[in-house]
């Protein structure tokens, strides 16, 4: 892997200051490192803490990178696909990716956490018509069962004998 070169090292860091100056300024203070073919990104929130956000792997062009986030939860650099759907693209779209992951807070989560594992936001019982009904607190929404609508009769009843869908009887 090549080495970034000096005029491409401070064209990337100008670019990403500017941008998380005008798109992320939430940030705090960014600080770019750049060590063989990787320029690391760092934030930092205060003046005591630091923060590494994600990784930029140069391959030869000043506005295409490969790009890692930064994991709090395992410390390494993971691969990630950018938010316009490619595994490279520029430092601003690199930038704009791991803003959007740790605002959501998907990227930062702290080590030991544990993702939710009980999705369901509320119980559901079948209804009268075959489909499933959400009840909440004695209040009814009714579900429709995608399943049923699109699937042909043969995938539906396969379905059904396995206990994932009740198909809809009309008479």
């Amino acid at each position: 892997m090549p080495a970034i070169p000096a005029s491409t090292r401070s064209s990337i860091t100008l670019r990403l200051l500017l941008h998380a100056k005008e798109h992320c300024p939430q940030l705090g203070k960014l600080q770019v490192t750049c060590r063989g073919g990787f320029a690391y990104v760092t934030v930092a929130p205060d003046e005591e803490d630091t923060q590494p956000l994600f990784r930029l792997r140069y391959g030869g062009s000043a506005h295409s990178f490969g790009f890692a986030v930064h994991s709090r939860a395992t410390g390494r650099y993971e691969d990630t696909v950018l938010l316009t759907g490619s595994p490279v693209g520029t430092p601003q779209e690199a930038l704009d990716t791991a803003c959007a992951l740790y605002l959501a807070g998907i990227a930062g989560a702290a080590p030991g956490t544990e993702p939710p594992t009980n999705l369901r936001a509320q119980p559901l019982r079948t209804g009268e018509a075959g489909g499933l009904v959400a009840v909440d607190e004695g209040t009814e929404s009714r579900v429709t069962s995608a399943a049923t609508a699109t699937f042909p009769a043969r995938s539906a009843a396969r379905l059904s004998s396995a206990g994932v869908i009740r198909p809809r009887v009309d008479r």
